[in-house]
């Protein structure tokens, strides 16, 4: 059975048990209640690709660099944008089935394909660079820095490709189990590492110069006796802020890392294969049930838990301006009290346009892509200054 095969096969799989173990109302997603926006959120802009096919699963979102954002259809075309007005700049068709990207950054997009293919465009006009084949389907997008452009196959290889001509600099490995979840971690540059997570619930740092390893840590710990318990891929980007990292890995831990040298600093129990933000104060992570939760960032301690959103397939949070925000698989973008945990505002990108990618922070836009295809740039008010202290 090919790697994505196992992959899809993981997924339904864990769908039918959860299906199969109980047929109440408690299994069902939560029903939204009203809600008053307690801010004013306006759609600066809007815009619609091809959207992907729901059985796809698709590592599919927006790119930002500068001024421009880079967005990409299952059916191959890859459109940039205007940042602030949200005009079409230009459109490509690179004759490719896209399953992950665009990462954009030093004048390059690139896109991967589900055949393997890694596709590299000019940012000015979308005019070809290089096209490249690694041999395995590309679920997430790559990382654009040092150099280099850094790729994750389904495979569990993590690929350093030259910037100028998509030249292979080097290669790792990772054990794959042999049941996943489809799906795979967005790689990161931070320095000269290239850090990235893996379906055994290992994040690994790669040296970008050489790509010799730097270390490693475990995420996840395998726990149950069938496959589908341990099940512990950290399919989520892992976050860096700082000399920090954070990690989560499904069925597994959240964990806050030192970048130079992989030491769990803190970890707690809890599932995500979606991901977390962080800000100067806390981690934010959108669970698998579908709780977001917040924790301190020093310790790791949970500060709070909403959830009116569970079972209702979040994306991963993102902080935005003094909020954290999260999309769920029916279009409805929800902003949180990043103190409180209480709801603030509710929006829709559209019936049914499931959001799988984080929301993007672009300035003072919030971008959001559905996986119909659906790009809608938001602009929400600062909160209030916190009022100076009076002088005695």
């Amino acid at each position: 059975m090919s790697a994505p095969t196992r992959r899809l096969c993981a997924l339904l799989c864990a769908t039918l048990v959860l299906v199969a173990c109980s047929k109440d109302k408690s299994d069902k997603p939560a029903v939204l209640v009203p809600l008053n926006n307690r801010i004013d959120i306006k759609t600066a802009w809007h815009t619609k690709l091809g959207g992907e096919k729901p059985v796809l699963r698709l590592g599919l979102g927006v790119g930002v660099d500068g001024q421009r954002a880079f967005a990409a259809s299952y059916k191959g075309s890859v459109t940039a944008f205007d940042l602030n007005s949200g005009k079409e700049l230009w459109a490509r068709s690179v004759r490719a089935p896209l399953s992950g990207g665009p990462a954009a950054a030093d004048g390059l997009v690139v896109v991967g394909s589900s055949k393997g293919e890694v596709i590299a465009l000019k940012e000015e006009d979308g005019a070809p660079r290089w096209r490249v084949r690694i041999n395995a389907e590309i679920l997430s997008a790559p990382a654009i820095g040092a150099g280099l452009v850094i790729v994750r196959g389904v495979d569990g290889k993590l690929h350093g490709l030259s910037i100028k001509d998509g030249s292979e600099s080097w290669v790792i490995d990772q054990q794959v189990p042999r049941l996943s979840l489809r799906g795979t971690s967005r790689p990161i540059v931070v320095g000269d590492l290239a850090i990235c997570g893996f379906d055994n619930g290992r994040v690994a740092a790669v040296t970008v110069g050489n790509g010799s390893s730097a270390w490693e840590a475990a995420v996840g710990q395998s726990h149950g006796s069938t496959e589908l318990q341990r099940l512990i891929d950290v399919d989520a980007p892992v976050v860096a802020d700082g000399d920090e990292l954070f990690a989560v890995a499904y069925q597994g831990r959240v964990a806050r890392l030192a970048r130079d040298s992989g030491q769990i600093d803190w970890a707690r129990d809890l599932s995500s294969f979606r991901g977390l933000a962080v800000d100067a104060n806390a981690v934010y992570v959108s669970t698998a049930e579908g709780d977001l939760v917040r924790l301190d960032r020093r310790t790791g301690s949970e500060q709070w838990r909403q959830k009116s959103l569970e079972r209702r397939q979040l994306s991963a949070p993102a902080v935005y301006r003094g909020r954290v925000v999260v999309a769920d698989f029916a279009g409805f973008v929800h902003w949180f009290d990043v103190a409180t945990g209480d709801p603030i505002a509710r929006m829709s990108i559209g019936k049914k346009a499931r959001v799988s990618t984080a929301p993007i922070v672009a300035g003072d836009l919030l971008l959001v892509f559905g996986d119909n295809g659906e790009l809608n740039a938001f602009r929400a008010p600062a909160p209030p200054a916190a009022p100076a202290a009076s002088t005695p």
